[in-house]
Order: C-alpha cells, then structure tokens, then sequence
C-alpha cells in the first residue's frame, strides 16, 4: 500500500493512500476530511479533543463529521492490505484537509493540482447512512445527489443620517427589513425530483406523480419522512446574517444581508437570482451570489447501489437501502463534476437514533457509538471485496 502526503499550504496535508489494482478494474474511493467546525469546551460535558470513551460511544468534535468514518475507513483499507488483498482496480483512502470552511485547500485542489492521485469510477463518502423505521420496516438512507449550496449577498442602499433626525435619512436597515419579510414570507414552487420519488416508491410502494403528492404521501407515513422529503422539493431561502451600520447614532446607508439559499440539483443560481428579485420586486438593492457548491447526483442504479443494497440486507435481512438526496453538500460533488465519479454518502450507523445524531453534528457533546465504526469498517471492507474483486 502506498500512501502520499499532497499540501497546497503547510500544516494542511492531504493523505491520499492506495492498494493498487492488479488489472485495470474500477476504481474505488474512500473519501474523507479531516478537518471540523470549531467547538466551544464550556458547552461539553467531555472534552471535545479528549476521544474519551463513555458508555460504548467515542467523545469529541468531528466524531460525526466525520472523523469517525475517516477511522473506519482508514483501519478498513489498512486491515485489507495486511491481509494480502489484490483487487482488481485500485482501492483509494484520501482524506481531504478542508471541506467544512471550503478554502481551495482540500478535495477542490486535489482533484485539479493532482487528478491521478484522486480520480476513481466509484466513491463512498459522508452524506448518510442512518437507520430510520418507516411504516415498521427499516431503511438504511443512501444519498445519491444533494442539493447545491448558493448563499446570496442582498445590498440594500439608502443615505445616511444622525440617528437623532430619522426624517433626514434614508434608513437602509429599514428597507432590508422588508425586503427580508418579503422573502420569509414567500414559498417556493415545488417540483418532484428522481431521489424523493424514488425514496417514497422505496419505503412506501408507489412514487408519487407530484409534489403535492410526495409531501401528503411522506406526512402519511412518519414526521420523520416528510422531515426528509420537505426540503427536497424546492429551493429553501434562510436568512442569516446581517450587517449596517458600524455606531449606534448613525443611520446605515447601506445594509448587506446574507442569506443561505439550497438548489435542487440541476438548478442553477442563474434561475434562482430571476426568482429572487421577482420575489423582491422593485428596490434600490443588489442581489450577488457568493458562492455555488454542489448540486449534483449519481445514478441511483449502479454496481456501487448493489453493494450498497446487499451489505444492508447482509447486516440486517428485513432491511432496506432507500436512496436519498441530502439538502446539504459534501466533497463528493467536486470528484463527479472532475471525473464523472459515482459517489454515495454511506456510513451506516444503526446503535445510535438518527434524530439524536442529527442534532449533535456541529453541536455539543458529538459523539459515536464503537458498534457503528466497527460497522463501518465492515461495510468498507464488503465494498472493497464486492466491488473491485480479487
């Protein structure tokens, strides 16, 4: 097994290790970050840097995203070269130093400063994998697409003024509020796309032929579903940051408004900034994308869904794989825009809830359970040996 170190800055190397393939089979990788969201040691209850273990679960920041599964796939591909496993095409682990803040350090340089070090036919990444019961039956979440993440910067002009004299200014504040109520308060045309379809044809026996049918049909069966679907049927608008004036006794100018917007896949930003200013109407504002991630989907039938499907069924025979489209974004998007990768997010985790996991992402007190990085470590194995032979 080789391994190499790949660094566009120091201090933040990219691993990328590899069994190779003995006879030009596909490619598999096992992709990963290292990098997490900072965490506050006040809010926890264990240390967030501490890797203690409590009652069966592993304690700190990252557990869950991800450095769980960058464990689990590490022992996977390392217990396989100790073994003395030949497959087919090559077996890649890369852990990617920068996926959370997205600074051009990561998976995104890689594949375009090194593409051979990274290039793979199929890829296993975060993105899903939870367990959920629907309709008394369990299901195994797999994501085979997410949506695109297009945040916008709304600029919202006016003139300023002393505080004292609101009359002689133009309060840009003011104007922002409105034009932020104006978006809380529209909701956004739905449209059926293949993965919620396919979701609810999978866990409830017929696909839906419409929105309106897809979001009735999920409620129907568990809150959790439609927890699911919901946000899959259109774009979402949240504002959340807002900036104006830098004292309190002057009336702001200009006031900057950040807000989080999600695409579905195939949508572009293009699209949505026409909807947004239809939704603002006429004003003294501009509307700039900041940025467009992801966005993009696999096949939902491929040989990597058959392994997928039959590790589920191996683990747990009454249980299901049910594709899925996250309303996030991951790194998988950058190596099947690159190469055309079919890339799934699933680490399948059955000890803890999905809810309770659901809630400590990025929070306090992130934690997983030993059983499930042992089950990932299975699953990584079963992959490796299914899909790329011997």
């Amino acid at each position: 097994m080789s391994c190499e170190l790949y660094a566009k800055e120091p201090g933040r190397a990219n691993l990328v290790a590899r069994i190779p393939g003995s006879a030009g089979g596909p490619r598999l990788a096992l992709l990963s970050h290292t990098d997490t969201v900072l965490a506050d040691p006040a809010e926890w209850e264990l240390g967030p840097w501490s890797g203690e273990v409590r009652d069966g679960e592993v304690w700190g920041r990252g557990a869950l995203d991800m450095k769980g599964q960058v464990a689990a796939s590490a022992v996977a591909i390392a217990s396989l070269a100790r073994e003395g496993f030949r497959p087919l095409g090559d077996l890649i682990f890369v852990a990617a130093a920068d996926e959370e803040v997205g600074v051009d350090l990561g998976l995104q340089w890689l594949v375009r400063a090194h593409p051979e070090a990274v290039r793979a036919e199929y890829a296993l990444n975060e993105g899903a994998g939870d367990r959920v019961v629907l309709g008394g039956r369990p299901y195994y979440l797999c994501s085979t697409a997410e949506k695109m993440s297009a945040p916008f910067l709304l600029r919202v002009r006016g003139r300023s003024g002393h505080a004292s004299m609101p009359g002689m200014a133009d309060n840009a504040l003011l104007k922002a509020a409105e034009l932020v109520a104006r978006l809380g308060a529209y909701v956004p045309a739905r449209r059926l796309e293949p993965e919620p379809q396919a979701f609810l044809e999978t866990v409830g026996g017929t696909p839906p032929a419409t929105p309106e049918e897809a979001l009735a049909q999920a409620e129907a069966l568990h809150p959790l579903a439609r927890e699911l679907v919901e946000p899959l049927l259109s774009m979402t608008l949240s504002p959340t940051m807002i900036s104006a004036s830098l004292k309190r006794n002057v009336i702001p100018a200009l006031c900057d408004v950040i807000v989080d917007r999600r695409l579905l896949p195939g949508q572009t930003p293009e699209e949505a900034d026409e909807i947004v200013r239809s939704v603002l109407g006429e004003g003294e504002y501009t509307v700039t994308t900041t940025e467009a991630h992801g966005g993009t989907r696999s096949p939902m039938q491929s040989p990597l869904w058959d392994v997928v499907s039959d590790f589920v069924q191996a683990v747990e025979p009454e249980a299901r794989a049910a594709p899925i489209c996250v309303a996030g974004f991951t790194d998988s998007h950058w190596l099947r825009e690159a190469f055309g990768t079919v890339a799934y997010g699933f680490f399948p985790l059955r000890a803890m809830d999905p809810e309770q996991a659901s809630l400590l992402v990025h929070s306090a007190n992130e934690r997983i359970h030993v059983d499930d990085l042992a089950l990932g470590v299975e699953f990584f194995r079963f992959a490796a040996r299914r899909l790329l032979g011997e």
